[in-house]
């Protein structure tokens, strides 16, 4: 059997990988969440501007989903730049930390502009 040959039901052989493809699904990932979290923060600034005299609880919402959005979408950004320069150095923990809580963010402050009495 020929050097990167694979026989059997075991994983293909490290010749067999295209290592294009794992970046590319990685940088479409991060395309599609900063495309979620845009939806979201267009949602939000349409419910505020749709409802009658919001309070100044909604309007800090909104403007902290905004915020969120801006963070995720300049750190995903820079990662989709380093995957197209090659492999991108790992997600430091500062970052990753930063990304969990615009995650959060997303998640509390949608539920408080959903169900306002919370």
């Amino acid at each position: 059997m020929a050097t990167g040959e694979h026989r059997g039901a075991g994983p293909p052989a490290r010749d067999d990988r295209d290592p294009g493809l794992q970046p590319e699904r990685t940088r479409l990932a991060w395309r599609r969440t900063t495309l979620s979290c845009t939806a979201v923060t267009v949602l939000a600034a349409r419910q505020l501007a749709q409802s009658r005299g919001p309070g100044a609880g909604q309007v800090a919402a909104v403007a902290l989903v905004g915020v969120a959005w801006l963070v995720f979408g300049l750190v995903a950004h820079r990662r989709m730049r380093a995957m197209a320069a090659g492999r991108p150095p790992r997600l430091a923990p500062r970052s990753a930390l930063l990304l969990a809580g615009c995650t959060v963010a997303f998640a509390v402050l949608g539920a408080a502009l959903l169900l306002p009495g919370l």
